[in-house]
Formats: structure tokens, sequence, C-alpha cells
């Protein structure tokens, strides 16, 4: 039967992770020395194990191995080192044929070998974590790594790994924890890593850290338009108005927003970003141009950011064109309202009465106040 090159990579792995495990660490752990014969079975069932082709064959001998460990149990101290190793070769038999759990479990009882040393005991505890959390156990499998990094100097692959944990288990403060040790341990992170840090930057409430991850993730990876979304929300919440404008334009500029509900919002942050008059070039362009369906709510925001950018006569030309939509007596009297401010004597007349007609009675004691005192004219 040929071997595929998934097959064969995966021996490859195996072998030099068992030769690493038992034929370089256990004289550097100075363990007990063993019996020609147990070393010439380790040794055979490692290279059957390398080679093995199907599901059957690596079931054989992870039951091989555990009998083997079994019947050492309780013997002298080159026993226990024996039985340990041969867990260790389930434990890999397991992994060979994905189960993951069943494997934690063989490992767990490797380093639970009385007489083990320390260094790898701990070897295998950050094994058996690994193991636990490939095979779901999220919990147990964090706790087993945390409590590993606690001990032992890791490297960023740890952190991150532990971080994904903590996310999947909704602990926020320990997962930025691990977050903040992978990247000061990480020059260059990756796309997910980013992406994982600021989404538990964000759910622990680090707004402000979570925005500076999703920032490093658009300079290299613009393509998602939800990223540009988060960012520019987070900014808002965070009151940062105009770097939320500033996002939303880069990504309409980079052709990755588009669509009238994105249009709209491009207007309303540079409302909020305090640059209304281009927010009133934007909508009154797009809405001249058919690119926003011309609502009477979109009117209202034309109107608005005309006010708020002061420009005063397109702004009352604007609101009177609300109110004539409308037919509201409340909008014409805010039309006499404001050109009375401006001191436009004849529009906010015109405007008042209109709204006198509709009903408004303020619109009326606003006339008699105006030819008691009349405008000057602006």
């Amino acid at each position: 039967m040929p071997v595929t090159t998934s097959a064969s990579t995966m021996r490859r792995v195996l072998a030099a992770l068992l030769f690493t495990t038992i034929w370089v660490a256990a004289p550097c752990l100075a363990a007990p020395a063993l019996p020609g014969g147990i070393l010439r079975d380790l040794e055979s069932i490692e290279q059957d194990l390398a080679a093995a082709d199907g599901s059957s064959e690596v079931a054989a001998l992870e039951d091989r191995a555990l009998s083997q460990a079994e019947r050492l149990a309780g013997g002298n101290a080159a026993d226990r080192w024996a039985r340990a190793l041969y867990l260790q070769l389930a434990s890999e038999a397991a992994v060979h044929r994905q189960a993951y759990l069943e494997a934690a479990e063989h490992i767990a009882q490797a380093r639970a070998v009385r007489g083990i040393d320390a260094a790898m005991r701990a070897r295998w505890q950050r094994r058996e974590a690994s193991l636990r959390l490939g095979g779901g156990q999220q919990a147990r499998g964090a706790d087993l790594l945390s409590d590993w990094l606690d001990e032992h100097r890791g490297d960023a692959a740890d952190y991150w790994q532990l971080a994904g944990a903590q996310a999947r288990l909704e602990r926020w403060d320990k997962g930025k924890r691990a977050v903040s040790a992978g990247l000061a341990r990480d020059d260059s992170p990756t796309d997910a890593h980013l992406m994982l840090a600021a989404s538990i930057f964000q759910q622990a409430g680090e707004d402000d850290q979570a925005l500076d991850m999703l920032q490093r993730l658009l300079a290299r990876a613009p393509e998602n338009p939800d990223t540009w979304r988060r960012a520019a929300g987070l900014a808002q919440r965070l009151g940062q108005h105009a770097q939320a404008a500033a996002l939303w334009e880069a990504g309409w500029r980079q052709g990755v927003l588009g669509g009238e509900a994105a249009l709209e919002r491009r207007v309303r942050l540079h409302l909020a970003a305090g640059t209304p008059a281009r927010a009133a070039e934007l909508l009154k362009a797009s809405l001249e141009g058919g690119r926003l369906s011309d609502s009477l709510a979109r009117r209202r925001l034309l109107a608005t950011a005309y006010q708020q950018a002061r420009a005063r006569g397109p702004a009352l030309a604007a609101w009177r064109r609300v109110a004539e939509r409308s037919g509201e007596a409340e909008d014409w009297l805010y039309v006499g309202q404001l050109a009375a401010e401006w001191g436009r004597d004849a529009p906010a007349r015109e405007a008042l009465s209109r709204a006198q007609s509709l009903g408004s009675e303020q619109a009326s004691a606003w006339l008699s106040y105006l030819d008691q005192h009349p405008l000057a004219t602006q």
C-alpha cells in the first residue's frame, strides 16, 4: 500500500518526538539504566509506530505498550522508568489515531509514575496540556498549561495557545495576561493572533489595546470589511471620533467598504468627528447622484450637517425642504425659529405663518413677538 505524504509526515514527526524524549532526554535526566531487552522492545515499538500504515496496526502497538506498562507497575526504579516510557509510547500511538484525550490520559499516567525526574514530569505536563486542549478539554488543558508557564519559561506559541483556550472559556482577564505575554515574546504575530488579541482585549474592557491590534492587522491585511467596521466602532466608543472617521474613509477609499449603509455611516462619522461640511458635501452628492435613496430622514441629516457647518443659507434651504416634505407644524416652526435666530425676518415670518396655519400655538406667539421686536436683517 503506497504511503501518502501526510502519513509520511506524521511518521517523521512521531519518530523525531519519540527519539527526543526517550533516547536523548533520558540520559540527561540521569534515568535508571534499563535492561537491554526493555530497550530493544521500546525501540521496536517506536520503529513500528513510525512505520504503521493503518489504525489497526497503531491500536495494536498502543495495546502492546499499555500491556508492558501494566506488567511493570509496582517494580523497582528501572521498571517504573520503563513503565513511564511505555505509557508515553502508548500516548503517541493514540495521537497517531487522533484520540487526543486517550493520549492525554496515557501521558498523565506516565508523569504520575513515582520517581520520575521533575524535568521530565514537567515536559510531560506540557504535553498533556496540549493534548487536552487538542481534545476539547479546554479548562483542564488551560489550567495545566497555565501552571506549567508559572514555573517554566514558555515561548510565544505557548502563550498564544493559552490565550486561545482562555478565550474559548471566556476567561477574559486570564486571556489578557496570556496575550500580553505572547505579544512580548512575538515580534511578528500572525493575523490570527492579532485578531485573537483584539477580541480578548475588547472583552476584557481594554478597548484602546484592542483598537491597536486591529490597526496593526489592517496595516497588512486590509481586505476584511468587518475589521474596518470593528476598528471604527472601537474608536467611536473610545471617543476618538476623528480616528473613527479616518478609519472608515480609509476602508471606503480602498474599496473594502461600500453600499448605502456604509455610505450613510461615513456621513454620520464625519458629523461626529466635527467635520460637518465634509458630511454635507458627501450626503448632498450622494442624494443627487442616486447613490443614496432620497428619504426624509436623510434630508434631515443633510440639514443638520449644513447647520453644524454654520452654512446658514444652505441650512435654511435644507430645513425648508424638510418642512415642505413632511408637512409638519413642528418642522415649519423650527425653520422659523432658526431664521429668526439668524436675523432672517422674511423667511422667519413665512415659516412661522405656515406653522401657525397648521395649528402651532408657539408659532403664533413667535409672530406676535416679531411684530413687537422686528429683526435687524442680516
